[in-house]
């Protein structure tokens, strides 16, 4: 179909059918200005935000590690004990026993 036609067609159509009372007077300016007053989306500026979301957690999780690992210990006595635990792993006694 020969869109000049189709165009000469709705036109003549829309002329012999006026716009009624019900729609208010310069209804389409006031969208148009709403739909152009909306702002665009930034994509750089969502970027940014999660960037500073991510640097909020890592924070936080940082923070709570450090507390955690200064922390004092309740088994005092598994530290003061070590050097015997690791010689006796590592020497163990001479058994009559035990070969390789």
């Amino acid at each position: 179909m020969n869109l000049a036609q189709l165009q000469t067609k709705l036109i003549d159509a829309a002329r012999k059918n006026p716009p009624g009372d019900q729609v208010p007077y310069a209804f389409e300016k006031r969208i148009m200005a709403r739909l152009a007053a909306v702002p665009r989306f930034d994509e750089w500026a969502q970027w940014v935000r999660s960037w500073w979301y991510g640097a909020a957690v890592c924070a936080a999780v940082a923070l709570c590690l450090s507390v955690w690992s200064f922390a004092p210990d309740d088994e005092q006595e598994l530290a003061a004990n070590f050097s015997q635990d690791l010689e006796q792993t590592i020497l163990p006694a001479d058994d009559a026993d035990s070969t390789w």
